[in-house]
């Protein structure tokens, strides 16, 4: 007979996405325990407590603390979803680019520099208008479309003073005039689940900052582009914002592996959460994946 699986699924507060995938998790009879990343901690020295999952899925807000405990988990031989290389890839911007890049993948045009003049200069040789990004950060925060050379110094003044190692690393991106939208992916695995546009007056479209969700049929482009962007990053469960620009179609703005979609579930009818923990069942159970 085989043995009951048992997850583990590593989150910080209970969003409407935890309550969907554990119940899931509950419909499938598969054993699980709720871990808090604001009260476990890690004994490198001791991993037996942790070799009792068969996997963990990482559901953390924080990138760090899924990061990290990704790594220590992914050391202790417990598969996890998604593995510590697919947070590396996916929750730093400048590391998917270069991934995207590597790939031959359409994106946005990106310029990078580490300090306030490199940054300047760059930025000119760009073109106004351009938008400042934050190379790990989520929900659309901290976010600056530059529209001149005195926003641009302003901005560039603030990072600097604000002395983190990320604010050192000055990632810019052309400004593309969107249709008033973008579009939202899910990949889990090697399958294009569904998708929705998310649209807003204002140039950031993301759902956290107000943005409303219409669905997207997914096209066999859309589908052959986001295939090859999971592939890009190593696969797992993945959302994959796209663009459409006015020339080029569509590009890939950012792949991300933690995501909400307590919007897109019920736009779509299609059980995300479910293909969530089958995914996950899957890959403690060491079958092959879909």
């Amino acid at each position: 007979m085989q043995q009951r699986l048992k997850i583990g699924v590593l989150c910080s507060r209970v969003r409407v996405e935890e309550k969907w995938i554990f119940a899931s998790l509950e419909k499938r009879g598969i054993d699980f325990d709720r871990l808090d990343d604001r009260l476990i901690s890690f004994d490198l020295d001791d991993s037996a407590q942790w070799k009792q999952y068969d996997a963990v899925l990482e559901r953390s807000i924080s990138y760090t603390s899924g990061l990290y405990a990704l790594r220590i988990l992914n050391a202790f031989g417990v598969p996890t979803v998604n593995t510590v290389g697919v947070a590396e890839a996916c929750g730093d911007k400048l590391t998917t680019s270069t991934l995207l890049m590597k790939a031959g993948l359409p994106q946005p045009r990106n310029v990078v520099a580490f300090t306030p003049e490199s940054a300047l200069d760059a930025l000119e040789k760009l073109g106004y208008p351009a938008v400042v990004k934050p190379v790990v950060g989520s929900w659309g925060r901290l976010l600056a479309k530059i529209n001149d050379r005195d926003a641009a110094e302003a901005i560039f003044e603030h990072k600097a003073t604000l002395g983190s190692t990320q604010h050192q690393v000055f990632y810019i991106q052309e400004y593309i005039e969107k249709p008033g939208r973008d579009i939202r992916v899910v990949v889990i695995g090697d399958r294009v689940l569904t998708a929705m546009y998310r649209t807003s007056p204002h140039w950031i479209t993301n759902t956290a900052r107000g943005g409303e969700g219409q669905l997207c049929p997914i096209t066999p482009e859309i589908e052959d582009l986001c295939s090859k962007a999971a592939q890009a990053v190593d696969g797992g469960v993945l959302a994959i914002d796209l663009i459409e620009h006015p020339q080029r179609g569509f590009l890939i703005n950012e792949v991300n592996h933690t995501m909400e979609f307590h919007t897109l579930q019920p736009l779509s009818g299609v059980d995300i959460a479910g293909e969530i923990v089958d995914y996950t069942a899957a890959i403690a159970s060491k079958e092959p994946v879909q």
